[in-house]
């Protein structure tokens, strides 16, 4: 008779287990769950789902599906079980110091994501990345852009030419593009990139636009940055300032029947989009600071940084421009764009830009999935974008999915996330490959993480 072992400390590693057979590691069964397979909508009611080393090697109707006697038994009778989340849009401390990298990973991984992408490179993130990959550190897995290409560290055709053979040496997984290039810059940066082989991600500069970042062929398009600019008529002669963060002041004289030539080229050059709609909707929007920084999260951001936040919220309010219906119509804006690339085969992919104004890496990625549902996606939809449209974005068929042959990147929740995406939040464990993180290991994390 099989038998179930109930788990406990802060990580079970199969490694530390008796091995079922001579060179095998044990198994761990996923009983009697609801299966979000992610690969179909809807649910697959009663599995099994056994994993071992790291791969799911079976699944199927609960007691149909054979497992080794000394197998780790999860219960999962009433939880949904669905594939780890990815952050597409993440920071980790562009230092020297590995310890606050590790603390920004926990927060995200305690929370659900498994797979994470830096968007602010430095050098010691390749030792962070090595050092995860090799089970060093307890992390998700972790994509890195190398340090920024913007108008203050590159201000010639050359020195933009020389950074991108130089991080593509280096080893980055991308390029990470800000604010403030020249078209001449840009394009000295693309064309090296594309032909080295390097995939370039982020911002769109402002004297560069949505068609020539089209044309150049990002990988991704991050806060949907140049997409509103580029409704908007002449908008070179309301200027960069003019225009604000994302065309949050220049939104009132966007033409909307442009959108479609936007999508059209997004589809056509196979870029995909990062919203980063939490970003917007909790700096942006009229509401005073203390709303977000009264949130339970908040009390694992240092005071240095929730003070910043608040700081930065009061000068957005107290903007001569700033106009409390224009913004909310600014939002509906972006909405609506997130929306329609939906709708029309835009692939979109989750990210918060955590830790940023507001938002507390690992919270702010289910915040965003809330989000994606109020711009009018379907909460399956919306769990698409930070599951098998990611393993899609990254090649990887074997991740962002259950079935049999995937990793066991996984969460199980206590309700069910088709129901109410918020449902997303209610997390019983994680598994991210070998690993398997229960309830009261999570809790343990996470009350070390706290700051106050």
């Amino acid at each position: 008779m099989r038998s179930a072992i109930i788990i406990v400390g802060i990580v079970y590693l199969f490694s530390c287990q008796p091995n079922t057979k001579e060179g095998q590691d044990p198994q761990l069964v996923f009983q009697a769950v609801e299966v979000i397979t992610m690969d179909q909508e809807g649910i697959l009611e009663n599995q099994d789902v056994v994993v071992r080393s790291g791969k799911i090697v079976a699944m199927g109707a609960s007691g149909q599906v054979a497992f080794s006697d000394d197998a780790i038994v999860v219960n999962g009778s009433g939880k949904y079980l669905i594939p780890g989340l990815a952050e597409m849009h993440a920071h980790v401390p562009p230092i020297e110091d590995m310890e606050p990298m590790k603390e920004v990973l926990s927060l995200f991984l305690a929370n659900g994501v498994t797979t994470i992408r830096g968007m602010l490179g430095h050098p010691k993130h390749l030792e962070l990345r090595e050092k995860i990959n090799n089970g060093e550190i307890l992390g998700p897995h972790f994509y890195t852009t190398g340090p920024s290409f913007n108008g203050n560290t590159v201000k010639t055709v050359e020195e933009g030419i020389q950074k991108v053979k130089d991080q593509k040496a280096a080893g980055y997984d991308y390029l990470k593009l800000h604010p403030g290039l020249t078209p001449e810059t840009f394009s000295a940066i693309t064309s090296t990139a594309n032909e080295l082989g390097i995939p370039f991600v982020g911002h769109v500069s402002f004297d560069v636009g949505i068609k020539r970042a089209i044309d150049a062929g990002y990988s991704s398009i991050d806060h949907m940055d140049g997409f509103v600019e580029a409704l908007v008529p002449n908008i070179e002669e309301i200027g960069e300032e003019g225009n604000g963060l994302f065309g949050i002041y220049s939104s009132p004289m966007a033409d909307t029947t442009r959108i479609p030539e936007i999508i059209q080229g997004l589809n056509e050059k196979n870029i995909w989009m990062v919203p980063t709609q939490a970003l917007a909707e909790r700096w942006m929007v009229p509401a005073e600071a203390e709303v977000h920084l009264s949130a339970p999260e908040m009390k694992y951001m240092k005071d240095e940084t929730l003070e910043n936040w608040g700081k930065a919220k009061k000068s957005l309010l107290s903007d001569k421009r700033y106009n409390k219906e224009k913004v909310l119509a600014y939002i509906q804006l972006r909405r609506k764009l997130i929306n329609d690339c939906q709708q029309n085969g835009v692939g979109i992919l989750l990210g918060s830009d955590a830790p940023q104004i507001f938002n507390v890496p690992g919270f702010s990625a289910h915040q965003e999935l809330k989000y994606m549902v109020d711009s009018g996606l379907t909460p399956f939809e919306a769990l698409q974008t930070g599951t098998i449209n990611v393993a899609d974005y990254l090649g990887k068929d074997d991740s962002g999915v259950i079935k049999i042959g995937a990793v066991s990147d996984l969460v199980l929740l206590n309700a069910n996330p088709l129901e109410d995406i918020r449902n997303t939040m209610n997390i019983e464990a994680v598994m991210i490959g070998e690993k398997y993180l229960p309830k009261d290991s999570l809790t343990a994390m996470m009350k070390r993480l706290e700051k106050r």
